[in-house]
């Protein structure tokens, strides 16, 4: 059972036979897990009470029985009566926990009356698979949940953005300061951080996979990912939270490597990934000091520009922002920018090679600088670039945006298409600031081989893959090339730093990257 304050780690297993199951659980108890759901709807084949005495005799860990029908997300077709009795064996076989659905709550509470075990709890289910409903209705969800007989309220609502999550963790706070347990998860993409910070907010419980593609429902974490990513056993009411914001932000190595940045010097955080469509709405809506920062990527780090209340000088004449802290003195949100310096750092250094790195003068003063895109990245590039006394021209594939940031920065735009034949002087460095060539479309490139032979330096942001092919064929045409990786480590040092005021384990974070 659930210690004060504790959120139970569940593993649903979802096997098509028991023995498959039977080793799923004994994988769950050893991956770390406190309880596993049994779903029994997934069984291709089941025998009441032949399975459940196999599966709960000598079971290694508590068990949480549930036999979903097809009208409430699951599997099973049959009729009520015999769901209901298998559902009571199981109870009667010792089971911890029961699942039960409220529209048919009242019905098995009637069956089951007066024949509760004493350790036994019943949990009452409502699962929303189209939205997450407002917070009266959720507060009155959980009342008719209570009213029926429920020991434990559970609540799976559906994001469709990811504001609808807070409404669902002010349930559970409000849920917990009227002692009643409550599980409370909001499904889908944008509602993973309603199944990582459970414990933050007091949910009973959350659900976490044995390996990816054993879900049994949309959005759920690995177990694996919960305790060694975002190590979740150390997740208490006063942890704050900070977060990648993006779309997408499901490639996102953030994760892996903050939380592991922050747990090797005991900062009391955790790190996640925010799948946000509207940066202010977003901003306004998870505005406690709780959620003390964030990373910004693509597409928000211009529209976080307006969204921040200060700016750092230089993140404001790049016009991109892509951490976001707020400052505990006053809550306000402050805006900078750590990927120029992060870009700009690890290009000079690819410049240099082995050669002292404390030279005066930039190696990219009097360079030709290409810059492929326009965005928040190619902005902060072309601004780092101009800065460093290089000659700047910007590449993009409207020519529209091309002009604005060349005007901006006073350098010469060009569409991708000019850029194929573009080569007035050799030794000229080249920068990729779009996605083109990012996972899944790892064929992709915005400049073909043929072309690259006229750089020195070839930079691409992209860091998933490793290599993208741009650096591939940048490497065979005889360029030095320096990898998205090597920003990203350089950005992410710079945000840590911001987040924590404290130095980044660089060794640490190097170590992780490679190993990703």
């Amino acid at each position: 059972m659930a210690m004060e304050g504790s959120t139970l780690l569940c593993v649903p297993l979802v096997a098509k036979t028991v023995e498959q199951m039977a080793a799923d659980m004994a994988a769950a108890k050893a991956a770390g897990a406190d309880v596993v759901e049994i779903r029994l709807d997934h069984l291709s084949a089941f025998r009441p009470r032949v399975d459940l005495e196999f599966l709960l005799k000598g079971r290694p860990l508590p068990a949480l029985v549930t036999y979903r029908p097809k009208w409430e997300g699951g599997e099973y077709e049959g009729d009520d009566n015999q769901r209901f009795e298998a559902l009571r064996f199981a109870m009667d076989l010792g089971a911890e926990y029961v699942d039960i659905e409220l529209k048919v709550a009242e019905e098995f509470v009637r069956l089951i009356s007066g024949k509760k075990p004493e350790n036994f709890k019943l949990i009452v289910s409502s699962h929303n698979y189209q939205s997450t409903p407002s917070s009266e209705e959720l507060g009155s969800l959980v009342a008719r949940i209570q009213a029926v007989g429920a020991d434990i309220v559970k609540i799976a609502t559906t994001a469709v953005d990811i504001v609808d999550v807070t409404r669902m963790f002010q349930v559970i706070v409000h849920c917990q300061e009227k002692q009643v347990p409550m599980i409370g998860l909001v499904m889908g993409e944008r509602g993973v951080i309603s199944r990582l910070l459970c414990p933050k907010f007091g949910g009973y419980l959350t659900f976490g996979t044995l390996d990816a593609g054993k879900e049994s429902a949309p959005g759920q974490p690995t177990i694996s990912d919960l305790r060694n990513v975002y190590n979740i056993r150390k997740i208490r009411a006063d942890t704050k939270v900070y977060g990648i914001v993006g779309k997408p932000v499901g490639h996102s190595k953030s994760p892996i490597l903050h939380n592991a940045a922050f747990k090797s010097v005991g900062f009391n955080a955790v790190y996640v990934p925010l799948l946000v469509d509207d940066l202010a709405n977003f901003l306004s809506a998870y505005c406690s000091p709780d959620f003390a920062g964030f990373s910004c990527t693509i597409p928000h780090k211009e529209a976080a520009v307006t969204c921040c209340d200060e700016i750092d000088p230089i993140a404001k004449s790049i016009g991109a922002v892509n951490t976001i802290v707020r400052r505990p003195a006053d809550g306000k949100l402050v805006g900078h920018n750590t990927d120029y310096i992060g870009a700009i750092s690890a290009i000079e250094d690819g410049i240099r090679g082995s050669r002292a790195k404390d030279a005066a003068v930039s190696p990219l003063a009097g360079k030709l600088f290409v810059v492929i895109g326009a965005g928040g990245a190619g902005k902060a590039l072309a601004y780092g670039a101009k800065e460093k006394g290089a000659r700047v021209v910007i590449a993009n594939r409207t020519y529209e945006r091309a002009r604005e940031l060349a005007n901006l920065i006073g350098g010469l735009a060009l569409t991708l298409a000019e850029l194929e034949s573009f080569h007035p002087e050799g030794g000229m460095i080249l920068a990729n600031t779009t996605s083109i060539g990012m996972h899944p479309n790892v064929k992709d490139t915005p400049l073909s081989k043929q072309a690259l032979k006229y750089y020195a330096v070839v930079f691409d942001a992209v860091y998933t893959p490793k290599v993208t092919r741009l650096l591939r064929e940048a490497k065979e045409a005889g360029a030095a090339v320096v990898s998205g990786e090597e920003m990203f480590i350089r950005q992410a040092m710079g945000q840590f730093e911001l987040f924590t005021g404290l130095a980044a384990p660089e060794s640490l974070m190097r170590n992780i990257i490679s190993s990703l």
